[in-house]
């Protein structure tokens, strides 16, 4: 693998992570902790690092959050925990991520498994999605007893944290051995099962005593433009990164359409393999990007470019290959609304488009009420079926969506199910 595309952090040395924890002031009632979605005790991990208790140190973190691991690196913590931590006001707040991420490598290079199974309850749960939500989930059920199967239409558990987080920020082997963590609780996961093509609802209903659905998001949706056929996908574009590095080559000019947070990744993976000029196009201006602040600055000083009121609508191309990608100037009033006669031309080999996602599709295949192509769900995550709960980017009809609020659906929702199943055998 290309050194630049190998983690952007290398793991902290026993003297950094010393140093750095005993920075902590361990707050009473700590704003880092109700910042965090899954509220881990963050002071009370951090404080156990400097006496050399890391086990101690990586329950604490597994106990809220069973995907430690993969948030440790993904979690946007400018913006949750560290974002909120009382250092950072007068100080460089602490590094909370990477601490993280310390006592979780202790446990997972030294094989030590934190939980064990929960004693059987005799009752059967479906998880219809092995990304965070469903492992979260699943593991959860796993250690209060109940019997999970994780069904995965992909070949490889992890959802996006193994197909659809750059590898800067998450190598593939780290989602695998969350994964198998998950699976050592006693999870069954099988691959390239699809819900409802290979398993309908009738058999969901017949096997299992509860259904939890973390089936994410669809295919990147159509532009509707001449010529995009010759256009990537920035998700594939980001999976075969991940998967298939050699397959993938640099170009003197390559164009993302986005500016979200995958189309960040995949403008940084294009300028890391060496392209030319890397220019990121938007039909808004920066104000309205949906990347975070942190995000938006890494990749200008990756050396990308902006287009910004920019509208693709055609592409341009040579022998069949792709020469440019034209364009309309566009203004806010206070949707983007096209300027007649800007049309220019940016030349280009090679453009991709990272602009969201479609709305998942299962729900309605299953009868579930949704909202906005979103599965509808109550407090508890239960959806218009009693025994069916969602979680996940598949509910999130509103605000935004991380890894680690899927890890806390997940948890949400196996509490929810558990007293479900119990209520059940009580009547």
């Amino acid at each position: 693998m290309l050194k630049t595309l190998t983690e952007q952090f290398p793991p902290l040395s026993r003297h950094e992570a010393l140093v750095e924890a005993n920075r902590c002031l361990y707050c009473y009632d700590a704003p880092c902790t109700h910042a965090c979605p899954t509220h881990i005790d963050i002071p009370r991990f951090i404080k156990k690092i400097p006496t050399a208790n890391l086990l101690g140190s990586a329950q604490t973190i597994l106990a809220s959050n069973l995907l430690g691991a993969t948030c440790a690196r993904v979690c946007p913590v400018q913006e949750l925990c560290e974002g909120a931590c009382v250092l950072g006001a007068e100080h460089k707040p602490i590094a909370i991520g990477r601490l993280q991420r310390y006592a979780m490598d202790h446990v997972y290079n030294n094989g030590i498994d934190v939980f064990q199974p929960g004693p059987p309850t005799g009752k059967r749960v479906a998880v219809i999605g092995a990304g965070p939500a469903g492992l979260s989930c699943a593991g959860e059920l796993a250690r209060l007893g109940h019997d999970v199967t994780v069904f995965e239409k992909r070949e490889l558990p992890g959802g996006l944290s193994t197909y659809g987080i750059i590898v800067l920020r998450e190598p593939v082997d780290v989602a695998l051995a969350e994964a198998a963590m998950i699976a050592r609780l006693g999870v069954k996961i099988e691959s390239g099962v699809e819900v409802p093509r290979d398993l309908s609802a009738e058999d969901l209903r017949a096997r299992f005593d509860a259904v939890f659905l973390s089936v994410g998001l669809g295919a990147t949706p159509a532009l509707g433009i001449p010529g995009e056929e010759f256009i990537l996908d920035g998700l594939d574009y980001i999976s075969q990164s991940k998967m298939n590095l050699p397959e993938l080559k640099p170009h003197p000019a390559v164009l993302i359409i986005g500016a979200g947070n995958t189309a960040i990744d995949c403008a940084t993976i294009a300028k890391r393999l060496g392209s030319g000029r890397v220019t990121m196009l938007y039909r808004r201006t920066e104000n309205e990007m949906t990347a975070y602040p942190h995000e938006y600055a890494f990749v200008k000083n990756e050396g990308v470019d902006f287009e910004f009121l920019t509208l693709p609508v055609r592409v341009l191309t040579d022998n069949g290959a792709v020469a440019g990608l034209e364009c309309v100037r566009t203004r806010l009033i206070p949707h983007p609304e096209p300027i007649p006669g800007s049309n220019f031309v940016l030349p280009a080999q090679q453009i991709i488009k990272a602009i969201g996602q479609q709305k998942p599709s299962v729900g309605a295949a299953l009868g579930l009420a949704t909202e906005r192509g979103f599965i509808q769900v109550d407090a508890n995550l239960r959806t218009s079926q009693p025994a069916i709960f969602a979680g996940g980017d598949c509910i999130r009809a509103r605000g935004a969506a991380s890894t680690v609020m899927a890890v806390q659906d997940g948890k949400i929702a196996a509490r929810a199910i558990d007293k479900s199943l119990a209520e059940k055998v009580a009547a």
